[in-house]
């Protein structure tokens, strides 16, 4: 599944670190969290895990957070932006990407379930898995994935959907 564009984070969105394109234009794979500072499990397992996801894979992958209005309150940008950018900036010390989605339709048109949710790309831009909450089923899974996924393209090879049971061939 890969919804008709734009539903990916318009340059202006981008509230802290580059821009990052839509994972079309992706040569490596990659890993986007929606996710909403009022909610728990963002802050206190999803945020540390994609951080540890950074120190781990470093530029092999592209880590992108999409803060989030959907299943949460719609706030004008100058209620979101100063806050999340603190956030970011002073107390996560963010090593990827932030991107604002205020109105919650970059959310809505990955179909996540809620916050947080994880959506991994292949380069290219095709889904692999769209994954929700924080919790350690949802961790492993990502992590494993991701280690298959680096694993593969760092040793120049591309496995196969029976090879890995993780990417089709």
């Amino acid at each position: 599944m890969t919804p008709d564009l734009p539903a990916w984070p318009a340059p202006d969105e981008f509230v802290y670190g580059p821009t990052l394109p839509p994972p079309a234009q992706w040569a490596r794979p990659g890993l986007v969290m929606t996710f909403n500072l009022e909610c728990a499990g963002c802050v206190s397992r999803g945020i540390p895990f994609l951080k540890r996801l950074h120190a781990e894979f470093g530029d092999r992958v592209h880590l992108l957070a999409v803060h989030t209005s959907h299943g949460h309150r719609v706030l004008p940008r100058a209620d979101v932006e100063p806050t999340l950018v603190k956030f970011a900036r002073d107390f996560a010390k963010l090593p990827f990407p932030v991107a604002l989605d205020l109105s919650g339709e970059f959310a809505r048109a990955w179909q996540t379930e809620g916050t947080p949710h994880w959506l991994a790309f292949a380069p290219g831009g095709e889904l692999l898995r769209s994954v929700y909450g924080s919790q350690d089923n949802a961790q492993t899974r990502l992590q494993y994935l991701l280690e298959e996924w680096a694993g593969a393209e760092s040793s120049g090879v591309r496995r196969s959907g029976a090879d890995s049971g993780d990417f089709p061939g």
